[in-house]
């Protein structure tokens, strides 16, 4: 954390300590004033001698209290002396010091994994997220209110443009990285092993199907055109595409309706064939990597990879905006459920405690020194008086309640002492 540098007077924000500063001077000029007229009224009556007493010891109380003040921040009066202006001199020392102060007690790895020992985070998050509905003064819902301003804020604040094209030029060129005959290979291999290429087939068969109940006609007219002018004479090309196209359905048929149909097994050792020569054949992997490059480049893929990025910031967003009805839905039913996996697994909360305790206990131990030198040449390198300026004005106002009740004390312990010395006397 760094101290801005002081704004323009003109800006500047207003001092809290201000009004008692001024009343704790004003309280010192009082008793001065009553210590005088104290003074002069003396032989009027023997009672103003307490009332001398108290102011005297007052004054001197409270200049007592106002010097100590004074001294942490800066000279008296501007004069230096000695132990004075405490914190300008020692600023250094003061940052060395928290330093060190953070380095034993928070960043060393056997404090940290002890303190993080007493820690149930996943507990805290599973209650967090599985519990009930809260209500929209709830420290819940002020939470999560909170977490969704700040994701909607960045991710608003990004340049949604230019994200895009980073995002669709590195998702292009992950894809292109990629080999991925091995990969259709491996998958259809796997698939072929595990009978999972059935569905496939069958899913086959029914497109074959209805590709050629939809260009029927098509197939017909081709059958007449090659038949010859014998045939369309007499009539047989109509025949002929009947008993084709006819022979065709019924072997469509034949084969959807036998697992064991002659066909599939040469489809199936087809499939074997592709899936071997995706993961051995250099020549098939060249082309298909060409086809997935080509495909890549194609401003369709383009315009579908910008488009992706688009929905997923105007879903993101509408989300963040909305906190209860995107954890009305879907997503708030996940959350639920691995909420109530946390609260009543324990193996899981062990794992995930586990995986939090050694993940900071390695932030510490990889980056603790460097968070003690960063604090304390953070603190080095403050501006003395913006410093001074910043402290005085944090804890200014208690400060002065020290001038107060050393004006005030001192002046009674001056009058108990009068009262005292009358007594024995």
């Amino acid at each position: 954390m760094s101290i801005a540098p002081p704004r323009p007077a003109a800006a500047r924000a207003p001092d809290p300590a201000r009004p008692m500063r001024r009343f704790a001077a004003a309280l010192l000029l009082a008793m001065a004033s009553l210590f005088l007229v104290a003074r002069q009224l003396m032989p009027l009556h023997p009672g103003w001698g307490y009332v001398r007493a108290f102011a005297e010891a007052a004054m001197v109380g409270g200049l007592a209290d106002w010097f100590a003040v004074t001294a942490l921040f800066r000279h008296p009066l501007g004069l230096p002396i000695p132990h004075t202006a405490i914190i300008p001199r020692n600023k250094d020392r003061i940052g060395d010091s928290l330093a060190t102060f953070l380095r034993d007690n928070f960043l060393v790895p056997a404090v940290v994994a002890r303190r993080m020992r007493r820690l149930d985070l996943a507990g805290a998050a599973g209650r967090f997220l599985s519990g009930p509905q809260a209500g929209a003064g709830s420290d819940r819902s002020r939470l999560r209110a909170g977490a969704s301003r700040l994701i909607a804020d960045m991710v608003a604040a990004l340049d949604g443009e230019r994200l895009g094209g980073m995002i669709r030029v590195a998702a292009a060129q992950k894809l292109q990285a990629l080999d991925v005959a091995p990969m259709l290979g491996q998958a259809l291999g796997a698939a072929i092993d595990r009978d999972r290429h059935v569905a496939l087939l069958d899913a086959g068969i029914e497109w074959l199907n209805r590709v050629l109940a939809a260009h029927e006609e098509t197939l017909r007219a081709m059958i007449s055109a090659r038949a010859g002018a014998v045939l369309r004479w007499t009539g047989l090309d109509e025949t002929l595409g009947d008993k084709i196209v006819g022979g065709l359905y019924a072997l469509l048929a034949e084969v959807a309706a036998d697992p064991a149909h002659p066909l599939r097994d040469k489809a199936s050792e087809g499939l074997v064939d592709l899936a071997r020569r995706l993961r051995e054949d250099p020549v098939l992997q060249a082309r298909v990597n060409a086809m997935k490059d080509e495909l890549i480049a194609s401003p369709a893929v383009a315009a579908w990879l910008e488009g992706l990025w688009g929905s997923a910031r105007g879903a993101l967003l509408r989300g963040a905006r909305d906190p209860e009805a995107a954890m009305a839905g879907r997503l708030g039913e996940l959350l639920g459920q691995l909420g109530h996996a946390l609260r009543t697994e324990p193996r899981l909360a062990r794992t995930i405690n586990l995986f939090a305790r050694r993940a900071t206990v390695g932030v510490a131990a990889a980056y603790g020194d460097g968070i003690v030198r960063l604090v304390s040449d953070t603190v080095r390198g403050w501006d003395a008086k913006t410093v001074t300026g910043r402290l005085e004005q944090a804890v200014g106002r208690d400060l002065q309640y020290i001038r107060v009740n050393g004006t005030l004390v001192g002046g009674l312990v001056g009058l108990l002492l009068h009262l005292i010395d009358a007594v024995l006397r």
